[in-house]
């Protein structure tokens, strides 16, 4: 392992599954299947909201948002998964380590912001059906869409900044195969006050932002189908929501438990960290496609049609 040196850049050393380090092909085979599940997924989804034109409408064009962020998110932690599971490869450099935590940092920024704004879509789309394709007009989406894009942007552009003035002069070992800011910023050997600052500010910026626009638009969408007067438009307006409130939950509940492990839980199990972090940045991507393909009955006629 190398010393923070004036010529010489620290390296890192990724971990696999504390205690299966032996396994490591067979643990491939599991991490595989996830990786393949969730790329192919959310490639199919991305494909039959551009080739199907009648999926041309504000909720489907942010559902291929949410997948391009979650392709984002497999495709920044896929390099570094294999070099470790199949060729046993753990060496990684620190800019090479730090531009994969930006991206995977930056891809799931994105993936909360687009879960907000289909949240704020399916409250237009019952709140105001009659308006909904006026107010959520193209250019508007896109304009969402960028704005997601850019804020994910700015707001992690300084986290490498600020770790890379840092000395690592101890043990740099990681506890995952691949490189996450609450793992890093517990290595250096000199005072990270301003590191955990703009992590916390990062945090409560961006996603408990989001969470929170996200509850508001449910309160406001309860109250508005509480409001109506038939049985059957009530249960068909929170049908639509369904699909959304699982890939909110697959989302902020696993983020929600590996963001309480590394501030919390560090005397806890090692194995601990490691499932809670593939979980986090793994089970969502690969479960999502699936989710708006069943419960979703236009995405279920577009899928026929593509592969028939």
């Amino acid at each position: 392992m190398l010393r923070n040196q004036s010529s010489v850049l620290p390296t890192f050393l990724m971990a696999g599954i504390p205690g299966l380090e032996d396994r490591g092909v067979w643990l491939a085979i599991p991490f595989c299947t996830m990786y393949t599940a969730a790329i192919l997924g959310n490639s199919v989804i991305i494909l039959i909201v551009v080739k199907v034109s009648s999926l041309h409408k504000p909720m489907y064009i942010f559902l291929s948002m949410l997948a391009v962020s979650e392709l984002g998110v497999c495709l920044s932690t896929l390099p570094t998964v294999v070099s470790v599971f199949i060729f046993d490869v753990r060496e990684i450099g620190m800019e090479a380590c730090f531009a994969q935590m930006f991206f995977i940092h930056c891809f799931s920024l994105m993936d909360s912001g687009v879960l907000w704004a289909m949240a704020f879509d399916r409250f237009v789309a019952i709140y105001s059906p009659l308006q909904y394709v006026t107010i959520l007009t193209s250019s508007r989406i896109a304009m969402i869409g960028l704005g997601i894009a850019v804020r994910s942007v700015l707001v992690m552009a300084p986290l490498p900044i600020l770790l890379r003035r840092l000395p690592f002069c101890g043990s740099n070992l990681l506890a995952h195969p691949y490189c996450l800011h609450p793992n890093l910023i517990r290595l250096p050997c000199a005072d990270v006050t301003v590191n955990n600052r703009y992590g916390l500010f990062l945090v409560l910026s961006t996603f408990g932002l989001d969470s929170v626009i996200i509850l508001l638009s449910y309160v406001m969408i309860v109250k508005t189908v509480l409001g109506m007067a038939s049985k059957d438009g009530r249960l068909r307006a929170l049908n639509t929501c369904l699909s959304h409130v699982c890939a909110v939950v697959v989302f902020f509940v696993p983020m929600i438990g590996v963001s309480l492990v590394h501030r919390f839980g560090k005397h806890a199990s090692p194995l601990l960290h490691a499932l809670m972090a593939n979980v986090y940045l793994l089970v969502p991507p690969a479960l999502n496609p699936i989710i708006y393909s069943i419960k979703t009955k236009e995405i279920r006629q577009s899928l026929h049609k593509l592969f028939s």
